[in-house]
């Protein structure tokens, strides 16, 4: 008899076992990873990074349409200095400005819509067949025209003209 009292309890221990586990809500989630190579490849993501701030670099903050003319360092109303940048020296013919973000740019003349240091972009086969970008170093215009600076006179009044251009604003200002 001692014997089934035994059997008993240890019966009745692993019944209340079953039971209390059963009850139980504790859920266990597994994560298995299947890589073999566990390292963050941290090159990839920066590279990765470098491309989404080059897209957010080249995506348009506003769009404008207007007239696109040409005019020289010493045309009859300018003293050959750059309204934005009156110590860049432009009397030797040079149309074009290195900056540290966007490199070597062409400079034009905006109204003071378009603040000192803004970055645009437009289409023109007047100056070149791919995307021509450019920098507001001057001033000298209304609304919405863009003044190109030519590296001379016969090009302003030959190739550039007067058209009608719609542009870009890339960046506004030196930010």
């Amino acid at each position: 008899m001692k014997n089934i009292g035994y059997f008993t309890k240890i019966l009745l221990i692993m019944v209340v076992l079953i039971i209390a586990k059963s009850s139980s809500n504790v859920n266990v989630a597994k994560v298995e990873n299947e890589n073999v190579n566990k390292t963050i490849n941290l090159s990839t993501m920066a590279l990765k990074v470098d491309e989404i701030e080059e897209n957010i670099k080249w995506s348009a903050i506003d769009t404008y349409t207007g007239d696109l003319t040409g005019y020289v360092y010493n045309c009859p109303l300018c003293n050959g200095t750059l309204a934005c940048k009156s110590s860049y020296d432009i009397t030797d013919g040079k149309n074009t400005y290195y900056d540290s973000e966007y490199g070597e740019v062409y400079i034009v003349a905006s109204s003071k819509n378009l603040p000192c240091g803004s970055i645009v972009s437009f289409y023109s086969n007047r100056i070149s067949n791919e995307k021509v970008v450019a920098i507001v170093l001057d001033r000298g215009v209304t609304g919405n025209a863009l003044d190109f600076l030519s590296p001379s006179l016969s090009y302003a009044y030959d190739q550039i003209g007067r058209s009608s251009i719609t542009y870009d604003v890339l960046r506004s200002g030196w930010e």
